[in-house]
């Protein structure tokens, strides 16, 4: 088999995570104060790839280009290809298609965290060589997903979010190609949605009598398109973090799986593991419960803080109860204020949620 390209699509506009997503791209939002995206390139390139091209929309685009930069400090080589309009995982394949040639490829949705990587589905690949293989995990809510049907060890069917699913088998957000589904994606027409469907594409193969295999994950999986799966990926990935104390820590007390990266300062905190603390953050009389991560130059005083993620530049003062939960976008300032009378005074973006302590 020739060898594998990656391809990664990071076009999505992410509205499941306004407000955050309304400034910046949903695939840059860090778990464990890494990109989600970042976790995407990474996999393809322990699993040997070495070309990889990122789809990207034109609004965060410029974004995505800055932080991923040319791939060197993954070990690739990155390609940027833009896709004008949202118009399905199909059409993206077709629009990454000069790029891609004629070699099989990896596709992987860079919203995605699956654990283990993908080196072992690469390796699958290439010693079964059939014309695709996808990667499949059983879910409680399978008419939200992509979901397959299998009949001796082959796929026979595929449905977009069907309203009575025959399976629980969901279409995980990774795939694998040969140049065939090229072909299929130009056979499709768009549907309901105005989409051209990557599902029915993967039917058309099946209906043209090409081998499709699939892979049902061992380990776990994560869509990191909500709130509530960004906390769990975050939680997932700290889980497997490793001690590291790199920064300053003035009477504080680190305890359990702890990062606290260099030129960060601790007084008088105590930090409970696993958790991160970003480069150049402040913590003062305060607590940093499990699953926490802070990210670069925060600022958290006279305040009680778990399972939640800070993005850079956040700060939190003077809490009465425990923050849980929660993701603060850049340079979010949440405070008391001293002054009389007492009253809460917001000032909040599109879609976001508050509830008062």
């Amino acid at each position: 088999m020739a060898p594998l390209k990656g391809l990664i699509l990071s076009g999505g506009k992410g509205t499941r995570l306004r407000p955050i997503t309304h400034t910046s791209a949903k695939q840059l939002i860090p778990v464990a104060n890494r990109p989600v995206l970042f976790y995407g390139v990474q996999a393809m390139a322990d699993a040997g790839i070495e070309e990889v091209g990122i789809i990207i929309a034109p609004e965060t685009g410029p974004e995505i280009q800055a932080v991923a930069g040319d791939g060197s400090q993954f070990g690739v080589r990155i390609t940027y290809i833009t896709q004008d309009e949202p118009a399905g995982l199909a059409h993206a394949v077709l629009t990454a298609e000069p790029f891609l040639g004629d070699a099989p490829f990896v596709m992987y949705l860079g919203d995605n965290l699956l654990q283990g990587g993908i080196q072992e589905l690469v390796a699958a690949f290439r010693a079964n060589a059939p014309d695709a293989l996808i990667l499949l995990t059983p879910v409680d809510d399978p008419e939200h997903y992509g979901v397959a049907e299998l009949q001796d060890g082959r796929v026979v069917s595929l449905a977009e979010k069907p309203p009575a699913p025959r399976t629980n088998l969901a279409l995980v957000g990774v795939y694998m190609f040969t140049a065939g589904i090229h072909d299929a994606a130009r056979a499709i027409e768009p549907s309901s949605r105005g989409e051209l469907e990557i599902t029915d594409a993967i039917q058309h193969l099946v209906d043209s009598g090409r081998r499709v295999e699939p892979h049902v994950v061992r380990g776990w999986w994560k869509d990191t398109g909500r709130l509530a799966d960004m906390l769990e990926a975050n939680r997932l990935i700290l889980d497997v973090i490793e001690k590291r104390v790199d920064g300053e820590l003035t009477d504080s007390q680190v305890d359990g799986r702890v990062v606290v990266e260099p030129g960060a300062t601790l007084l008088r905190a105590t930090v409970r593991g696993p958790a991160i603390i970003g480069a150049g953050t402040h913590l003062e009389d305060c607590y940093v419960g499990p699953y926490s991560a802070i990210g670069e130059n925060c600022v958290v005083e006279r305040a009680e803080i778990e399972h939640s993620i800070l993005l850079a530049g956040a700060e939190v003062r003077g809490l009465d109860g425990r923050m849980e939960s929660s993701l603060l976008g850049r340079n979010v300032k949440i405070g008391r204020s001293g002054r009389q009378p007492r009253a809460y005074r917001f000032m909040v973006g599109d879609s976001s949620e508050i509830e008062i302590l």
